[in-house]
């Protein structure tokens, strides 16, 4: 692979007469080595490789964030215990990650436990958590040689010691990488984390000597879970269902939102080009207008 590599670079990567090299062919060389991440992995004539081909990689969402729904359903449809529905959406979650490392994705969040899923049935809880757990010391060598930064948001200071254990030593693993930024959503809700980001801020200009009402959206967002990471561009979410369920609700001010009826055990690297491909055909106006030029 290497080899060829080379071979097209050295061919199609060239300067003009004047020794410029031009724009267009920056841009299919970047497209080709991109492509080449994927060799081996999706088969040639296969749908996947033809949305991979219309994907404008110089366009791609800095970040997504995926709503995981679906797994009680898939789990039901084939009379079984909830459990099986979780359990089986492991595999979703590595065909994400996997995809979004290959993709070089800045960052992908993926929301694991809401605050509101404390009201499940404690053994259904407790399995969340041992499934999360396992995934972290069974995925955290493949996670590091992709240079994934792994993280969390969320109140995880509720979680019980044994993850937190887990979540601290994958985060203090992970910390150098530079590459796509994991985070996994735990007791996470978004107006939680906007009450917490206005304690926080209130405090902060309180220190300051100055007064609360002096806080600014700067100051707000400033205090959010998700600082370290760009905006927010393209929301997915799983089973149909049209709401964002208290999902990153700040940063989701003017994220594209996706919807697939596709329940998330089901949710493969397909489905995630499907999401990037539409989002790429969107016009993005972030509440102004596009500038229409009139013809004469």
């Amino acid at each position: 692979m290497l080899t060829i590599l080379a071979f097209w670079i050295d061919r199609h990567y060239s300067s003009d007469k004047n020794g410029m090299v031009s724009p267009a062919h920056i841009h299919s060389c970047d497209r080709f080595i991109m492509l080449s991440d994927f060799a081996g992995i999706v088969q040639q004539g296969s749908h996947e490789e033809a949305l991979l081909a219309s994907i404008t990689w110089d366009r791609l969402p800095r970040h997504i964030a995926i709503i995981m729904d679906g797994n009680g359903r898939w789990a039901a449809q084939r009379g079984q215990p909830r459990i099986a529905g979780h359990r089986a959406g492991v595999e979703a979650v590595r065909a994400a990650v996997d995809t979004g490392a290959r993709l070089g994705l800045q960052a992908l969040t993926l929301y694991a436990f809401s605050t509101e899923n404390w009201k499940r049935p404690r053994y259904e809880v407790d399995a969340l958590m041992r499934m999360l757990r396992r995934y972290l010391r069974l995925e955290l060598d493949e996670i590091d040689r992709q240079n994934i930064k792994f993280q969390t948001i969320g109140r995880t200071d509720a979680l019980a010691h044994n993850v937190q254990l887990e979540i601290a030593r994958a985060t203090e693993r992970t910390a150098k990488n530079d590459g796509m930024i994991l985070t996994v959503a735990l007791n996470y809700g978004g107006r939680a984390e906007i009450v917490d980001a206005c304690r926080a801020a209130v405090r902060r200009l309180l220190d300051e000597g100055r007064q609360p009402d002096e806080i600014t959206e700067e100051r707000l967002a400033n205090e959010l879970y998700t600082l370290n990471l760009p905006e927010l561009d393209l929301l997915v979410r799983t089973s149909g269902e049209l709401r964002i369920s208290n999902f990153l609700l700040w940063q989701g001010a003017y994220s594209e939102i996706y919807v697939t009826e596709t329940l998330w055990p089901d949710f493969r690297r397909l489905h995630l080009l499907k999401a990037i491909v539409d989002y790429q055909r969107r016009d993005r106006r972030f509440g102004g207008l596009k500038l229409v030029v009139a013809s004469k």
